[in-house]
């Protein structure tokens, strides 16, 4: 076995991981593979990264012979304990690296696993927002080109198996260094890719409104509509200008804020009343009426309510919601599935609404729950 330490010297944080993690605590780690099944592969080599002095340092435990991968992981382990790490940070590692570790582990008749840490997987955190994001798949290269990082390793994991049991039959330095080199590059690639948790914190509940207004404007048939425009703040600046756009809503974010818009409707609604057994319909009138005091309207002027006449209609301003986040809710008619809610003078004065309001439409926008 061998073990390589050396300090991280470039690597700056450039989000506040801090928030997220006690820094002397938490290791990033990455490991490489002979296969992806660990029934019939081996880890050669763990590579971690941690936090000492105000520097991020960097141990590598390396398997230059396939004998070698039960003592790596004992390393690797000892380490962690020893150090008294309680948090991981990797790519990918819930679906691989941990798994394969543990099925390594058992193979080797050692009893260590990863119960005791907490976790932080970039690949799960960055998924959902890989549509808002414009991304064409979630791999790491993938993000690291998103925030701007030009790799100069030009291996992947894949390509270095071949080299490594090359290595394996014929030991040389210029190929271990190139294993290690990768590692290593993958290291810095997930401080790099950091930043991409800024977009999740977007929907943390933390968004702040800081300005809400009313536009009207002309559309491209000479049309005036209106608006609710929505100046955001973020609760971590976004490395990298995003914008989106869906359902008539708008938005864009760059740095520490944003903005939405959204459209508003001032037109006539209908509330649809749910126990509609209970009502008689007034087709003079085009509502409904509780039975109660239907007394007062003769026999020929009323029918029984059904659930989609069962309704009252009202004129007003109203937004669109995506799921019953506001109510009373509203429609234009039974069998359309928009929803709506009225801007009334209360609710233009609730800044928490909008706040909530915000964090509806990028989650429509995102596509998550």
């Amino acid at each position: 076995m061998l073990t390589i330490q050396r300090k991280l010297a470039d690597v700056r944080l450039s989000y506040p991981l801090e928030k997220e993690v006690p820094l002397d605590k938490t290791l990033v780690m990455d490991i490489e593979t002979t296969g992806f099944s660990a029934k019939n592969s081996i880890v050669y080599l763990i590579g971690c990264a941690f936090c000492a002095d105000g520097c991020w340092n960097m141990t590598q435990w390396f398997a230059p012979a396939y004998e070698d991968e039960a003592d790596i992981i004992q390393a690797f382990f000892q380490f962690a304990r020893q150090g008294g790490y309680t948090h991981l940070i990797h790519f990918n590692g819930n679906n691989f690296d941990l798994p394969f570790l543990r099925q390594r582990c058992a193979q080797h008749i050692l009893p260590f696993d990863f119960s005791t840490f907490t976790g932080i997987d970039l690949y799960r955190r960055a998924f959902p927002f890989r549509d808002f994001l414009h991304l064409p798949d979630c791999r790491q290269k993938t993000l690291e080109r998103f925030l701007g990082l030009k790799r100069e390793d030009p291996y992947d994991g894949g390509q270095l198996i071949e080299i490594y049991h090359e290595l394996v039959k014929k030991p040389d330095d210029f190929s271990r260094q190139i294993i290690l080199d990768h590692n290593c590059a993958d290291l810095k690639g997930i401080f790099h890719i950091l930043p991409i948790l800024s977009y999740g914190d977007i929907f943390s509940g933390k968004l702040k409104v800081k300005k809400v207004q009313a536009n009207r404007f002309y559309d491209s048939q000479h049309n005036i509509n209106q608006e609710l425009y929505m100046r955001l703040r973020f609760p971590t600046s976004l490395p990298k200008e995003v914008s989106s756009s869906k359902n008539g809503c708008y938005f864009t974010g760059d740095g520490d804020y944003g903005a939405l818009r959204v459209p508003l409707y001032e037109e006539e609604f209908k509330y649809f009343y749910s126990n509609y057994m209970n009502y008689y319909y007034l087709p003079i009138e085009d509502m409904a009426v509780h039975k109660s005091i239907a007394s007062f309207v003769d026999r020929e002027n009323r029918v029984q309510a059904k659930a989609s006449n069962c309704y009252t209609r009202k004129q007003g301003l109203y937004l669109q919601q995506w799921d019953v986040l506001f109510e009373p809710c509203f429609k234009r008619d039974y069998e359309d599935p928009d929803l709506f809610f009225e801007v009334t003078p209360a609710l233009k004065q609730d800044r928490n609404a909008f706040q909530i309001y915000a964090l509806h439409i990028l989650k429509m926008l995102a596509d998550i729950e």
